[in-house]
């Protein structure tokens, strides 16, 4: 069974993605937004800082707390959408509950929005058109070309749709001329759907979700899920047990994490240089 790590792979970016800003002497800034204090959110804003510094990109950090509403964050996305300075604009989900994540998201000019989740940035990748896309999910797509997996002609099972992964990995997977099989919490015989798939790519946050009696020998299995099981954070997947029938398998910690912050500096380079079709 291999070991499907995008420690490498993202270092490759995160340096390549170094040179070009010293090579042009590019001064890229990322504003990130955060409302409330989820334990969760505030480990991954400091996962993206620390990349950012890695790299050159100047960081900013917006605190709203709580109580926050929504029309002071829309306020905030409103001066930075205008301000010349900032290259990328990030809201980082979840929100509270006070919150509707789209109204955030759609007001982000679509040319700054390095997450990827605008809805014009989205519709360019269901056309296959150059633009900003989900990290997390062209980081998977991206970790299966370095395994060199093959796609064409592969049946392929997305084990969740939200916006962030499933959807957009969907997309990526069509484009790569994968036979691709929707699943979600509603879906009756999920183990017979993925015992009859070549792939399977989970994105749930249900720990052991996916085990070895769900998995056909020599499937390759990509792990996206986190949750809190017994004290631990863990995939979706059973790993010891899907491991023993998997031909590839990504582990939980430095399986796809890394790649979602490489490409999302990707995304900052792109829009600084705005190669992709998307204007403001």
């Amino acid at each position: 069974m291999i070991d499907m790590t995008g420690r490498e792979l993202a270092q490759d970016i995160k340096d390549n993605i170094a040179k070009e800003i010293k090579k042009g002497q590019l001064d890229l800034s990322l504003s990130v937004i955060l409302v409330g204090n989820n334990p969760a959110s505030e480990k991954y804003v400091e996962f993206k800082r620390r990349a950012c510094e890695e790299v050159g990109i100047r960081y900013k950090l917006w605190r709203f707390p709580e109580t926050a509403t929504p029309s002071e964050v829309l306020s905030l996305i409103k001066k930075l959408n205008a301000d010349e300075q900032v290259t990328g604009i990030i809201v980082q989900l979840p929100l509270p509950k006070n919150f509707v994540s789209d109204e955030l998201l759609e007001a982000i000019d679509p040319a700054k929005d390095v997450d990827g989740l605008n809805s014009v940035n989205l519709g360019r990748l269901t056309k296959y058109l150059p633009g900003l896309y989900p990290a997390t999910a062209e980081g998977v797509i991206n970790l299966l070309r370095y395994y060199k997996i093959d796609l064409a002609g592969k049946r392929v099972v997305v084990v969740g749709q939200s916006n962030l992964v499933g959807r957009p990995l969907a997309q990526f997977l069509l484009n790569d001329h994968a036979t691709v099989m929707m699943a979600n919490s509603m879906t009756k015989d999920l183990a017979e759907l993925t015992r009859n798939s070549d792939i399977i790519v989970t994105a749930v946050g249900k720990a052991k979700l996916i085990t070895a009696d769900m998995v056909p020998k020599g499937a390759v299995v990509v792990d996206v899920g986190t949750s809190l099981y017994e004290g631990k954070i863990v995939g979706d997947v059973d790993y010891e047990s899907v491991s023993k029938v998997a031909s590839h398998l990504t582990p939980c910690v430095g399986g796809v994490g890394p790649l979602t912050v490489a490409f999302l500096l990707s995304n900052v380079l792109k829009a600084a240089i705005n190669d992709f079709g998307v204007h403001r």
